[in-house]
């Protein structure tokens, strides 16, 4: 993962996790990466009869605003993981 600019100040984690429970309230989540590449997973009822697409546009969605612009503190999104508590 090479280096990315952005003009994002705070705690980019914090604002992924804040983003996603703000859309999928009561979700369990972690949130890795650096340099503006990041895997996240997701644990939710709300996804409950879901298929994938579905529940990873219902996360993408969330931090969209995270990955808009040029200096955006989201630059991808390289592992995408969505659960049901039932499937963990």
């Amino acid at each position: 993962m090479s280096g990315h600019s952005t003009d994002f100040e705070g705690n980019i984690f914090e604002a992924i996790e804040s983003a996603i429970l703000e859309a999928i309230p009561g979700a369990k989540i972690q949130v890795m990466g650096e340099g503006g590449h990041f895997k996240i997973a997701v644990i939710s009822e709300a996804f409950e009869g879901k298929r994938m697409l579905q529940k990873q546009r219902m996360v993408l969605q969330s931090i969209k605003h995270l990955m808009d612009g040029m200096q955006a503190p989201v630059h991808a999104v390289d592992q995408l993981m969505t659960f049901t508590p039932d499937e963990v």
